[in-house]
C-alpha cells in the first residue's frame, strides 16, 4: 500500500505539468482547448523517437516541449486567423495530431525500457552520490524503512523541477506579456482598448499550455517506459479533474496559490485513483469512470456548501424575526434598522 502511495505521488508530480497547461488554457485564457489529448502524445512521441535514436534524454524532453508549443500555436492560429470556434479549433487540431503522432512514432508503440531516459540518469546520479543509501540509513534509525520506496531518484528531482516550473510560471504571469494573457482571458474587449494584440496573446498562451502538456507527455513516456499513440485519450478530463480538485481543496484566490493548488490536485487525483482501484469490484478499466465521478463530485461539493451556507443564513434570520415578534420588539427593531428618509 505504501509503495503504491509513493508511486501515485511520483506520477501525480509528473502529470501536474500537464495539469498546469490545462490551467493556463481553461482558467487563465478561458479557452476550452481540446488539443491536450493530441499534444500530450506529441510530446511522448517526439521524446521517445529521439531517445530511441540515441539523443540525450534531456534534449529530447526539451524538444517535446517545443513540439507541443507549435501544436498550441496552430490551434491559436485556427481560432484567431481562421475565425474558427475555440472548441472546434481544438477538436480539429486534436484529430490532426493523431495522424501526425502516428507518423512521428512510425508504429503504434515505441518501447523505451532498454533506453537511457531522464529517470535512469537521475537513478545513476543518486547511486553515485549515495543519496539513497544515506536516506535509507536515516529511515532505518527511525523505523520507517519498510514504508518508503527503495529509491528517491524520481520523487525528489521531479518535485524540485516541478516547483521550479511553477515559480517560473508565476513570475511569467506577472510580466507585461503574462498580464496581457491574463487580461485576454478575463476581458478581451478591455485589453484590446489598451492596444494589446489579443490574437498573439491567445496564441502564446495556448502555445505555452500545450508546451507544458507535451513536456509532461515526454516525461510520462520515459516514466512508463513506452510511448503509445493512444496514451492521450481522456487526458483533458484528467487535467480538468486535477484543476478542479485542487481549487476545491486548496483554493485559488491568487495565481500563486492556484498553480500550487493545481499541483496538489494532480497528486490528490492520483492518490484517489490508487485507493479506488484497491476496491474489490473496481478494475483498471474503470479508471475513466472514477475520473468522471471525481470531477462531478468536485463540481457539486462547492455548490452544496454554498447552498448550505445560504440555508443557514436564512434560517438564522428567520429565527431572529421569530424571537423579535415573541418579545414584542419587532417594530422597534425595524424602526431602528430603517434608514432616514
Amino acid at each position: 500500500m505504501f509503495t503504491s502511495v509513493f508511486g501515485s505521488v511520483e506520477a501525480g508530480i509528473i502529470y501536474s505539468l500537464m495539469a498546469l497547461g490545462v490551467y493556463l488554457s481553461f482558467r487563465i485564457l478561458d479557452f476550452p482547448d481540446l488539443t491536450v489529448d493530441g499534444s500530450f502524445v506529441t510530446g511522448a512521441a517526439v521524446a521517445a523517437v529521439m531517445i530511441s535514436n540515441g539523443t540525450n534524454p534531456f534534449l529530447a524532453s526539451g524538444m517535446a516541449l517545443v513540439a507541443g508549443f507549435m501544436a498550441g500555436m496552430v490551434t491559436g492560429l485556427l481560432h484567431t486567423k481562421g475565425r474558427i470556434n475555440p472548441l472546434l479549433s481544438g477538436i480539429l487540431m486534436m484529430i490532426a495530431l493523431y495522424s501526425i503522432n502516428l507518423r512521428i512514432l512510425g508504429k503504434p508503440n515505441v518501447p523505451l525500457s532498454s533506453e537511457e531516459t531522464v529517470f535512469t540518469v537521475f537513478r545513476s546520479w543518486f547511486e553515485s552520490l549515495g543519496i539513497d543509501e544515506g536516506l535509507e540509513a536515516f529511515l532505518n534509525t527511525v523505523g520507517l524503512s519498510g514504508f518508503v520506496p527503495s529509491t528517491w531518484s524520481i520523487l525528489l528531482p521531479m518535485a524540485i523541477f516541478v516547483l521550479a516550473i511553477k515559480l517560473l510560471l508565476d513570475a511569467f504571469l506577472k510580466t507585461e506579456i503574462g498580464l496581457a494573457i491574463r487580461g485576454t482571458g478575463d476581458n478581451e474587449q478591455m485589453v484590446r482598448s489598451f492596444s494589446v494584440h489579443t490574437d498573439w496573446t491567445k496564441m502564446i498562451g495556448l502555445g505555452l499550455a500545450n508546451g507544458l502538456v507535451a513536456f509532461s507527455g515526454g516525461l510520462v513516456a520515459q516514466y512508463n517506459g513506452f510511448a503509445d499513440v493512444g496514451m492521450g485519450i481522456g487526458m483533458i478530463v484528467i487535467g480538468l479533474a486535477s484543476v478542479i480538485i485542487g481549487e476545491a481543496i486548496f483554493g485559488a484566490k491568487s495565481v500563486v496559490r492556484a498553480t500550487l493548488a493545481v499541483i496538489g490536485g494532480a497528486i490528490v487525483y492520483r492518490l484517489v485513483v490508487a485507493f479506488a482501484l484497491k476496491v474489490e469490484f473496481l478494475e483498471a478499466g474503470d479508471m475513466k469512470l472514477i475520473t468522471a465521478i471525481m470531477v462531478i463530485v468536485a463540481l457539486l461539493i462547492p455548490k452544496w456548501v454554498d447552498s448550505y451556507k445560504k440555508f443557514r443564513q436564512k434560517r438564522s434570520r428567520l429565527k431572529l424575526n421569530i424571537q423579535a415578534r415573541a418579545t414584542g420588539k419587532g417594530g422597534e427593531q425595524l424602526a431602528a434598522t430603517k434608514p432616514d428618509q
